[in-house]
């Protein structure tokens, strides 16, 4: 089970409504919490399961305007990382990938200057392709990720910094 529910509507805390907050965690976390409640039944009727949990990368970069989305971002992580520690011993587990702004119909409208920017703060210094993340999100489903869970994998070509 793969969830990339998303919801990002910029906005510093001055400029953040209550409703904006609770859309955000809803799409962007409460997702997670119904597709674990519906799917760990059958998984573990077949002591088999993976779930993989898009989280961002934004929450380990200094970009205003999105305290809500962070939040609810950085909350997929810790689901992810408590799910994977009450289904472990049927066979499931549970991961979290944070991947840069990755080129989708999402992200077509944003300012080639931003996006020049998010490329300066790379290592790797181009947008992100669904395929580079598509990639361990295969990883991470397979048979090979037996043993990996509870993690959360940055995949944004080298932007998110650990300090």
């Amino acid at each position: 089970m793969v969830n990339n529910a998303a919801y990002m509507k910029g906005g510093t805390i001055d400029e953040l409504d209550y409703e904006t907050w609770r859309r955000a965690l809803a799409v962007n976390l409460d997702a997670h919490f119904l597709s674990a409640k519906h799917f760990v039944p059958r998984m573990r009727r077949n002591h088999w399961g993976r779930f993989v949990g898009i989280s961002s990368n934004s929450i380990g970069t200094p970009v205003q305007g999105l305290s809500h989305y962070m939040a609810s971002k950085m909350g997929v992580i810790g689901f992810m990382r408590g799910l994977a520690n009450d289904v472990a011993s049927d066979g499931i587990t549970a991961n979290a990938i944070l991947p840069a702004i990755t080129n989708t119909r999402a992200s077509r409208h944003l300012p080639e200057e931003f996006k020049r920017s998010v490329w300066q703060q790379q290592a790797i210094k181009r947008f992100a392709e669904p395929e580079d993340i598509a990639g361990p999100v295969v990883f991470l489903t397979s048979e090979d990720a037996a043993f990996v869970t509870g993690q959360a994998l940055v995949v944004d070509g080298g932007q998110y910094k650990i300090s």
